[in-house]
C-alpha cells in the first residue's frame, strides 16, 4: 500500500500550527481589555500544563491549538497601549466612551469603542477601527454621523457619551447594548 493512504498516528506527525494573524493596527485596550487579555493568557498557560501531562496524539493536537493562542496573547500583551478613558475629553466620543445613536426610526442603540481584541457586537463592543467606531469618533452630542456599510450608509445621531457603564450611571437598572439592526437608509 502506498504511504500517501496510511493515517500517521504518531505524535511526531502533529506539526505547529501556522501563526494567527496581528492587525497591522496599533493595539490599543482599555484597562478592562488588557485585563481580559492577561486572563486569557494566563487560562491558556494553565491549559498548556494540563495538556502537558497526557501523552496522546489529541492532547498534542489541543496543545497546538494552545501553543498557538499563547503565542499569539504574548505578541498582543507585548504590544498594547492601554488609554484610560478618565484622561479622555468628555464632550467628544473617544476610544473607551459608551455611545448613545439614534438611528433613522427612533430606536437608541449603545455601543462601547474598544480595542480589536476587545470587541464582542453582540454587547455592544465595537473595533476603535470599524466603520462605525470610525463614524462616531471625535463625534459630539448631537452630531449626525454616516455610517458607511456594504448594505448602504446609515445616518445616525449621537445623544449620549459616557465614560462608565451605563448600569453604574442607572443605580442597577437593566440597559439594553446590543448589535444594531437597521434598515438601509439612501440619500
Amino acid at each position: 500500500m502506498s504511504r500517501a493512504f496510511v493515517k500517521e498516528e504518531t505524535l511526531e506527525a502533529v506539526q505547529e500550527l501556522p501563526a494567527k494573524p496581528i492587525s497591522p493596527h496599533p493595539n490599543y485596550l482599555t484597562p478592562d481589555g488588557l485585563a481580559k487579555l492577561r486572563e486569557r493568557f494566563a487560562y491558556y498557560q494553565a491549559r498548556y500544563a494540563q495538556l502537558g501531562q497526557r501523552d496522546d496524539i489529541g492532547a498534542r493536537q489541543e496543545q497546538l491549538i494552545v501553543e498557538r493562542e499563547l503565542r499569539y496573547l504574548e505578541q498582543r500583551l507585548k504590544s498594547a497601549i492601554v488609554v484610560e478613558p478618565a484622561v479622555q475629553s468628555e464632550d467628544r466620543v473617544h476610544f473607551g466612551a459608551w455611545v448613545d445613536v439614534k438611528d433613522p426610526h427612533g430606536t437608541i442603540h449603545t455601543f462601547r469603542i474598544v480595542g480589536e481584541d476587545e470587541a464582542d457586537a453582540k454587547i455592544g463592543y465595537i473595533s476603535w477601527v470599524s466603520p462605525l467606531a470610525q463614524a462616531l469618533l471625535d463625534a459630539q452630542i448631537g452630531d449626525f454621523v454616516q455610517w458607511r456599510r456594504p448594505a448602504g450608509e446609515v445616518e445616525l445621531e449621537v445623544i449620549a457619551i459616557r465614560w462608565q457603564p451605563p448600569t453604574q450611571l442607572l443605580g442597577g437598572q437593566s440597559w439594553t447594548i446590543g448589535t444594531v439592526h437597521l434598515r438601509n437608509v439612501v440619500k
